[in-house]
């Protein structure tokens, strides 16, 4: 079988590598110079960025793709758990540490509210069984059934799928700290935490199942050793080249075109771009689609787009970790402001990676690296980012200068900037959202664009646009999907 990837995100790099374990001849075709899409490498005056993922989650997924060839992944990337996950700092300045210290944790809940505790325990345990069920049992699974669908619904109900993470998590603790930092986690794949369905919540147990890693050398180093691997195992790479056009035959792949206007002909195509960018501009405009594909289409909710402030300093800040989460004054405020109403607000939120905190490589001697990422409106708000961007950047450097920063612009000496404007035009995004569609109960599982095209025979979807869903384990297990369809 003769089967092409579209793109080279995790998604795709991890399909690619999974069809030639099945003996597919393949090939991964890439848009940029780079592999790694979201997950691709800037570097700029010694400073090496990460440019999107930066939590590792789940590294099982990594480490068996690299098992499929009986490769040891040590050879080829080095993953390290973090001590602590997260710092939260909130409005008062007060912080919290979050980690898999179970003891310390609850120290810290207790201090905030003694009665919390025992609902956090509670909690941990319930999402433990929404983690058994949405990612043990569901994750790597096609849902391209409605019947499949059918059968899952009692247990999503008697799971509470029907709440959101936010109502979840508030059913079990009252501090409002703590339920902002208990339901914070659909930001991190694109959902707002008071309309994404609860099955989400069962990152908060994935986390704690697994712990949270750094690839020493950044993200990017994953990508490397994906690289080298896929050179190993005969995966041809073509890199600089984007396709324009899938070639069909009564509705089934037979190729695509590139922008060389060279055909490469394929069995199946695999693609990790984003599902409705790729059917708004790749599908043939005579095609009849049924009526439940279009309305599927019109009535999706995307997810919020990213701004993303990268920079280095001179200084050290040494008093910074390595995953910062900052909120704002206003939560819900805020969020109904990027989700529903598209505007921008000067009460922000943000978070601050520093990998430098782990990882001295990412910066020159005697230096700090750095990015911030702001959860801002889709480009459905029509927002002008070639005057709002910089306006953005001056907010974020002056909250992170009372914050968490002292003297921070002086020290800044290098930096750059990502808007919605880079996913839409660079990464094929629609609206230039952060994560494809929100992760809606309406729009999850089954609702979400299937793994298997419902319009095309042979053409296949990995990535954030369809199940599970977005983040690295999401992306990995969607590849899995493939395994029982092709």
């Amino acid at each position: 079988m003769n089967s092409i990837v579209i793109g080279s995100g995790f998604g795709g790099i991890a399909a690619a590598i999974r069809l030639r374990a099945k003996g597919h001849k393949v090939k991964l075709i890439e848009k940029h110079s780079d592999l790694g899409g979201r997950a691709r490498v800037f570097k700029k005056d010694g400073f090496t960025y990460d440019a999107g993922p930066t939590v590792i989650t789940a590294p099982y997924l990594i480490n068996e793709l690299f098992s499929l060839f009986n490769k040891n992944p040590e050879d080829y990337i080095k993953l390290t758990p973090l001590k602590i996950w997260y710092q939260f700092v909130f409005e008062d300045e007060t912080k919290f540490n979050y980690s898999g210290d179970e003891i310390e944790m609850k120290k810290q809940i207790e201090n905030l509210n003694q009665e919390d505790v025992k609902g956090y325990e509670d909690l941990v345990n319930f999402t433990k069984k929404i983690f058994e069920k949405g990612f043990l049992e569901l994750a790597d699974v096609p849902f391209d059934k409605p019947f499949f669908m059918m059968k899952q619904l009692p247990v999503l109900l008697k799971l509470k799928s029907y709440k959101s993470v936010y109502s979840l998590v508030s059913s079990y603790v009252k501090n409002e700290k703590l339920r902002r930092m208990l339901s914070m986690h659909p930001l991190l794949v694109g959902g707002n935490p008071f309309t994404t369905t609860s099955i989400y919540g069962l990152i908060l147990y994935l986390e704690k199942k697994w712990g949270i890693h750094y690839s020493m050398g950044g993200t990017g180093n994953i990508i490397k050793g994906f690289e080298k691997l896929m050179e190993e195992i005969e995966i041809e790479i073509i890199k600089n080249t984007e396709v324009k056009e899938i070639i069909t035959k009564n509705n089934k792949i037979t190729g695509v075109v590139v922008d060389s206007e060279e055909i490469i002909e394929a069995d199946n195509v695999i693609c990790n771009a984003d599902p409705p960018a790729f059917y708004e501009k790749m599908t043939s405009k005579n095609l009849k689609n049924s009526m439940l594909f279009d309305w599927k289409q019109k009535r999706m909710d995307y997810s919020m787009g990213l701004f993303v402030y990268y920079f280095g300093t001179k200084k050290v800040y040494e008093n910074v970790e390595h995953h910062t989460i900052k909120f704002g004054n206003k939560y819900k405020e805020h969020l109904d402001d990027i989700f529903d109403y598209k505007k921008l607000n000067n009460d922000i939120s943000y978070y601050l990676h520093r990998p430098s905190a782990t990882d001295k490589s990412m910066a020159p001697e005697g230096s700090d690296c750095f990015y911030v990422l702001v959860p801002v409106p889709n480009n459905q708000s029509n927002i002008d980012w070639q005057i709002e961007g910089e306006k953005m950047k001056n907010l974020v450097v002056d909250k992170m200068e009372n914050d968490l920063m002292p003297n921070l612009r002086d020290n800044i000496v290098s930096d750059f900037y990502l808007t919605p404007d880079y996913f839409e035009k660079e990464l094929n995004t629609k609206y230039g959202s952060g994560f494809s569609i929100q992760p809606k109960f309406t729009q999850s599982a089954y609702f979400r664009f299937h793994n298997k095209s419902e319009i095309y025979d042979g053409l296949y979807f990995v990535g954030a646009g369809t199940h599970p869903g977005a983040g690295v384990p999401g992306v990995l297990s969607s590849a899995k999907v493939l395994d029982k369809l092709i």
